[in-house]
């Protein structure tokens, strides 16, 4: 079997997330007719069919799936080898860091530069979607991260912990208390996945019954504008309510939730310089 061709995985995936030749090809800016070759002699290549086509549309095979879920992290390696080696063409001493709304790094930046003179740290925002991606396609060197996620290829250290509050309407029966129990939320609409709070799960009503669909969402702004709306409730830690605060929601802590671990993570694929210093000064 000959070396596979990065351009071939590329094209696989576009393929494989649209499930769609035409869609795939107007993302690659190739014509259909050549990204359908290509995926031809990929699957020559590699011997496997890595794609069910009918009348009813395109599936991943199971060789497919196997090969999406490789696929993904050798592309992304590929990406942060570019970007370390531009790095190092460009003589500069740079330092990127990763962090989510919220999560205040200022303080150990500061330390950082000050011990290494000369050092440029730069700061990429991220989201509890890419968090950790931007780890693998080397975009940061470390990322600040709210657990859980996925620690394969990672290394990650925690940090601190910090509590969760219930996010509500800002007219909402329990807007203004102090304090609330997870029991007294058993009967609201919650706009995120049960899982991530396992002891509302355990008391929700709507658990029992039919859950309503939950719409997906991007971004904090986008969660916060539905609850505004009285669509439901939201648990966000404390750091992101504290930074999104606005007129028409209110948060009241939960104190028997359990609270969020903040970790440093960085790849375990390759050295990062600096990781282990930056999460001894982020820890304090």
């Amino acid at each position: 079997m000959s070396d596979v061709d990065l351009r071939k995985l590329r094209y696989f995936v576009a393929v494989a997330e649209h499930l769609h030749f035409g869609r795939a090809a107007e993302q690659l800016f190739i014509a259909q007719p050549v990204l359908s070759r290509q995926i031809r002699a990929l699957e020559e290549e590699l011997g496997a069919q890595l794609f069910a086509r009918d009348r009813r549309g395109t599936a991943l095979t199971a060789a497919g799936e196997q090969l999406l879920a490789d696929a993904r992290p050798l592309l992304a390696a590929a990406e942060a080898l570019q970007r370390r080696v531009i790095r190092a063409v460009e003589g500069t001493q740079r330092f990127t860091v990763g962090f989510m709304p919220g999560l205040i790094v200022t303080a150990a930046v500061r330390m950082l530069t000050e011990r290494h003179p000369g050092l440029t740290v730069d700061l990429v925002r991220t989201d509890w979607f890419d968090q950790v991606e931007v780890v693998h396609d080397g975009r940061v060197d470390v990322s600040v991260v709210r657990l859980p996620v996925d620690p394969h290829g990672l290394v990650v250290r925690p940090l601190y912990t910090e509590p969760r509050v219930v996010v509500l309407p800002a007219d909402h029966r329990l807007a203004g208390k102090d304090a609330v129990a997870v029991g007294d939320l058993a009967d609201e609409h919650l706009l995120q996945d049960p899982d991530t709070v396992p002891e509302w799960s355990a008391v929700a009503t709507e658990l029992r019954t039919d859950r309503p669909a939950v719409p997906v969402f991007h971004s904090v702004e986008e969660k916060l504008e539905h609850v505004a709306a009285g669509r439901g409730i939201m648990f966000l830690p404390l750091s992101v309510m504290t930074f999104y605060t606005r007129p028409d929601i209110a948060y009241v802590p939960v104190p028997d939730l359990a609270p969020l671990q903040v970790s440093l993570a960085w790849s375990s694929a390759r050295p990062v310089p600096l990781a282990e210093e930056f999460a001894a000064l982020a820890a304090q």
